[in-house]
């Protein structure tokens, strides 16, 4: 039985996405889905039980509420190591010159900054395109200078997320640090307000555990990359390893809401946020939600002992 299983995954990865018996989603002209979250229907909003609807407000407010302090409460929990993982998962991305790429959940412009930077920096040599580029010590982005500035933009890039106080922290960053060519959008992942077979890439990095149906925008994803674009996930997973666990758990649990409530003055939205990464399936069940949407070749890789893993998915 597993050496079958194993066997159909491997057929998964070069077999082209076929019509099935599963039930197909609608979509309107705008690429809505014409489902609405369910006042009745039950779903989780950390360890509580809740509505859709009821989480999809609750999941806005959180993230409205946390924007501002967003990138400092990120590096007060990690001890700064959710850049190195960031930094990684752009250079498993390995974007390349002319991408048309979509950046889900990622209003503060953390992913979006690194794709630009990835590109520019490989496109024809630093010299040439940022020879005037002023590089900032923080994540090794850059305030791009007036030559880069003439020149055409070598990708395309969209970042949506559903809280408009994420995108205007990304958005006044990017004035900032001189990022041109981003369009920001305030978008549902389950209800993306693109076209079909739209982007190169699509990219979702700690954002899909808190979508109120993972598998709605997993599809969507699916919708809207192009044949041969791939979906890049990076997001807190399962650690293994017992003690590991254990120190884990602990920090997670007792540390993290209150350091929310010291830093942010907010003890509930941190603790939503560490029950959130403890509800989100484990790798391997991420990996089959991500092969039932229609994607192939999907693989994941643990970072930190699972502590975190990066998914990826082609769409063939």
């Amino acid at each position: 039985m597993m050496l079958a299983r194993s066997l159909t995954r491997r057929l998964h990865c070069f077999a082209p996405r076929i019509a099935t018996a599963l039930p197909k989603r609608e979509y309107g002209t705008s690429g809505h889905s014409r489902e609405e979250y369910s006042s009745e229907k039950e779903t989780h909003f950390g360890y509580e039980s809740v509505s859709e609807e009821q989480k999809a407000q609750k999941v806005h407010g959180v993230f409205e509420n946390v924007a501002s302090n967003y990138d400092l409460m990120n590096d007060l929990m990690s001890g700064g190591i959710h850049r190195v993982w960031k930094d990684y998962f752009v250079s498993r991305i390995q974007p390349r010159a002319d991408i048309k790429l979509l950046d889900v959940a990622g209003g503060t412009g953390d992913i979006a900054f690194r794709i630009i930077q990835h590109i520019l920096l490989t496109d024809g040599g630093e010299k040439s395109v940022i020879s005037s580029t002023k590089r900032s010590n923080a994540d090794g982005r850059s305030e791009l200078g007036q030559e880069a500035n003439d020149r055409p933009l070598p990708y395309e890039i969209t970042v949506c997320d559903i809280s408009q106080s994420m995108l205007d922290v990304g958005q006044n960053r990017a004035e900032e640090l001189g990022y041109k060519g981003i369009s920001w959008i305030c978008g549902d992942a389950q209800k993306l307000p693109f076209p079909d077979d739209e982007f190169d890439c699509y990219t979702i990095a700690f954002g899909i555990r808190n979508v109120v149906d993972i598998e709605k925008a997993l599809d969507e994803a699916y919708r809207v990359l192009r044949p041969g674009g791939r979906i890049m996930c990076l997001e807190f997973s399962h650690v293994k390893n017992p003690l590991v666990k254990w120190v884990y758990d602990q920090y997670s649990f007792n540390i993290i809401p209150a350091m929310g409530q010291v830093v942010a003055g907010d003890w509930k939205s941190y603790q939503y946020l560490v029950e959130s990464i403890r509800r989100f399936p484990d790798q391997e069940s991420f990996k089959e939600m991500i092969e039932y949407a229609g994607f192939r070749c999907a693989t994941y890789e643990n970072l930190n002992l699972g502590i975190a893993a990066i998914h990826s998915g082609f769409k063939i």
